[in-house]
This record gives structure tokens, C-alpha cells and sequence, in this order.
């Protein structure tokens, strides 16, 4: 992609800008639709812990490997059409999960489905970026990663929606929002000017943005930070009826708080990464979560001791998605940065796919979640320090 060698964004950033964010947050609330009504399901269909977190987990896998075809073909066919079929694409997967509730089998199937309205991530980062200068790319792609608040939306409104009318009627409501916002953004969304087309065959351009080492430094850093806030937002409903014995609804209006956190912090994340540098924003998340892991994983008692963790957890999670995306901004080329943003992308999904599983089945074996939240405490520790060695350097290799 072309972008602008100006100081200022072109003309049309902001709205576009805009546009993409609520295309995020649409699919990215569709994306969620299981994780919210884990006990209805549970109960429903008398699953045990690990079951239960397999079906949160599923659609996070769909979601985070279709990011790397995603990332590739935005760099071919543009931010505008892209954006659009993720819209209208994850319309069939949100219909099968309405129609599967009365089957574990077909709602695993329909939740791996469902995976597909994730990848809308890998699209709108190369789009936002080829609408705003370097120097603004850090709040660019943060405001961008605030539409990550599709899943406070799930959180709080599916559990309440399906309250009110149903399970199939919700998630048909929700195929009805994610049908409007498709032609919202083929009628409004307009790729840069002077973008063009790479048309260069898939699979090399694959093998190339994979032999960076940037690439796969990225996505380490990624994992962890979006891994983290995936994980959260989507098991933090059950973890929070098990451990604390919340109704669905209380649970997810506490998920939601969450989730939004993370979204006010991500384009903080962003915008601070441009005055003092991604790295310092970096290492303070990865710092900062695995206190905060510390202190969660040994459940402090609600409101304000519980509350306080989490959010700051959140908090810290969200800088980390900002800042890491303000580090790719900066060192991948703009040519390559769907490519690039596919890979990453999949990686921080595929880090918000394993631990709910891990922390489902420590809470089968030990009827808590202390061992699973220090695992975490120590990955983002290690990953932190990572960090600190491999780009204390201004100069930093790509290659």
C-alpha cells in the first residue's frame, strides 16, 4: 500500500477512520457472542469446566489463524471491500450458532465458524495506516484496536438481548447489525488515495513477511498482550460465576467494564507510543499484567479489591495492544504491513485460544484458577523481559 509522506492525514482519514472502527466492533461483538452466555449453555447442556471452555475457545482459533489470509488479501483487494465481506461473511456463522443451542456438537461447529468475524482485525490495521502518516500511525491503529470494545458490548447486551427475547432472536438481531454495517461500508468506506493494489502471488508474499524477524518478534509481544485481553474477555464470565458466584448477567456486566477498560487504554496505548516510544509503553503492560495476575490469582474478595485487579489488568493489557501495533507501524514497510498484520494478528488470537482452555481444566483439577493465573504472571514476565533485551536498541533489525 501507498501511503501519505505528509505530516497531517489525508482528507476523509477521520471519517474513514471511524467507519472502520465500527466495522471492528460490530464483528468483533459477533465474535464474542459465545463467551457471554457460557452458563446458559453450561446449564443447558450440562457441561463440565472443560467443556465449557472449549466452546468459549473455539471461536477464537477461526479467528486468529483467518487473519493471515485476511492481512494478505486487504494488501490485494483493499480496506473498503474487505471490510465489507467480513461484515456480511460472519452474517452465516452467527445465524448457525442462534440455530445450534440445543447441540454441544453443532455449537462447537458453528462456534469454529463463527471464528471467521474475528479476522476483520488483520483488515482494518493496513487500512487505517495507509490513510495517516508515520508519525500519526501509532494513534491510528489505536483508535482502530478501541473497536476490540465489540466484546464489552457482547458482554453486557447478548446476555440481556437473549433475556429479553430469546436466544435466536438475539443473534438474529445481531445478523441484522452486521447486514447494516456491511453496506454502510461499501456505500461510505473509501480506500486511501494512491493505494494500489499488490498483486504479487499470495504464497510468496507470505514466505516473505514471514522471514522478517520483526514478524515473529511481533507476535510474540502480540500474543501475550492480545492474547491476554482474548482470554479475558471471553472466559471472564465463567471465571467469574464459578470463583465468585455471579449471575451470567452480573458477570457480564462486570466482563464488560473490562473490556472497556482495554479500549480506552489501547488508543492511549497508541497515542502515548508516539510521544515516548512503543517500548516504554510495552514494557510497562507486560510488567504490569504480571502483578496484576499475581494479585488476581489469588481472588481477592469483590468488590472494590477484585474490581481494582481487574481493571487494571485490563488496563495494562490495553497499552500493551497499542503500543505493540505503534511498534509495527514503525518498522514494517507499508507494502507489507497487511501481511505482516495477518500474522501478528493470528498470533495474539492464538494466545487468547489456550488459556481459557488451560485455566477450564485447572479449575476441573483443583476448584480454583490460582495455578492457571500464575502461568500467566510468569509468561508476561518472560515475555516482558523479552522485550527489554531484543529492542533496547533504537536501531532495531528487521530482518
Amino acid at each position: 500500500m501507498s501511503t501519505a509522506d505528509q505530516s497531517s492525514p489525508r482528507l476523509g482519514a477521520g471519517a474513514n477512520l471511524a467507519l472502520a472502527t465500527a466495522a471492528f466492533a460490530i464483528t468483533f461483538w459477533a465474535w464474542n457472542l459465545i463467551g457471554p452466555l457460557s452458563q446458559t449453555y453450561s446449564e443447558r447442556l450440562d457441561l463440565n469446566p472443560t467443556q465449557t471452555s472449549i466452546l468459549v475457545a473455539f471461536p477464537v482459533l477461526v479467528g486468529a489463524v483467518g487473519r493471515i489470509p485476511a492481512g494478505i488479501l486487504t494488501d490485494r483487494f483493499g480496506g473498503r471491500a474487505m471490510l465489507t465481506a467480513s461484515c456480511f461473511v460472519a452474517i452465516v456463522p452467527v445465524l448457525l450458532v442462534g440455530l445450534s443451542g440445543g447441540s454441544y456438537a453443532a455449537l462447537l461447529v458453528s462456534g469454529f465458524l463463527l471464528g471467521l468475524a474475528g479476522t476483520s482485525f488483520a483488515v482494518g490495521i493496513p487500512f487505517v495506516n495507509a490513510w495517516y502518516p508515520p508519525a500519526r500511525r501509532g494513534f491510528a491503529t489505536g483508535v482502530f484496536g478501541a473497536g476490540m470494545g465489540g466484546t464489552a458490548l457482547s458482554a453486557f447486551l447478548t446476555p440481556r438481548l437473549v433475556d429479553g427475547v430469546g436466544l435466536l432472536p438475539a443473534h438474529l438481531v445481531m445478523c441484522a447489525a452486521l447486514a447494516a454495517m456491511g453496506l454502510v461500508c461499501w456505500a461510505f468506506v473509501r480506500d486511501a488515495p494512491g493505494w494500489t493494489a499488490n498483486t504479487a502471488p499470495a504464497l510468496p508474499r507470505l514466505k516473505s513477511v514471514a522471514g522478517l524477524k520483526v514478524t515473529w518478534q511481533m507476535s510474540l509481544l502480540y500474543a501475550v498482550a492480545f492474547g491476554g485481553f482474548v482470554a479475558f474477555s471471553t472466559y471472564l464470565p465463567t471465571m467469574l460465576v464459578t470463583a465468585y458466584g455471579l449471575a451470567q448477567t452480573d458477570a457480564g456486566l462486570r466482563t464488560a467494564g473490562f473490556s472497556l477498560a482495554a479500549v480506552v487504554a489501547r488508543p492511549a496505548g497508541g497515542i502515548l507510543s508516539d510521544r515516548v516510544g512503543p517500548l516504554k509503553i510495552c514494557l510497562t503492560s507486560f510488567f504490569g499484567a504480571a502483578v496484576m495476575a499475581v494479585l488476581i490469582g489469588f481472588e481477592p474478595p469483590l468488590e472494590i479489591p477484585a474490581g481494582t485487579a481487574f481493571v487494571l489488568m485490563a488496563l495494562f493489557l490495553g497499552l500493551g495492544t497499542g503500543g505493540v501495533f505503534a511498534l509495527v507501524a514503525e518498522l514494517v514497510e507499508p507494502a507489507r504491513v497487511g501481511g505482516v498484520t495477518g500474522i501478528v494478528g493470528a498470533a495474539g488470537g492464538l494466545g487468547g485460544y489456550f488459556p481459557p482452555l488451560v485455566m477450564g481444566a485447572v479449575y476441573q483439577a483443583t476448584g480454583h484458577y490460582t495455578v492457571g493465573l500464575l502461568l500467566l504472571a510468569l509468561t508476561a514476565l518472560l515475555v516482558g523481559l523479552f522485550t527489554l533485551k531484543a529492542f533496547r536498541r533504537s536501531s532495531l533489525e528487521t530482518t
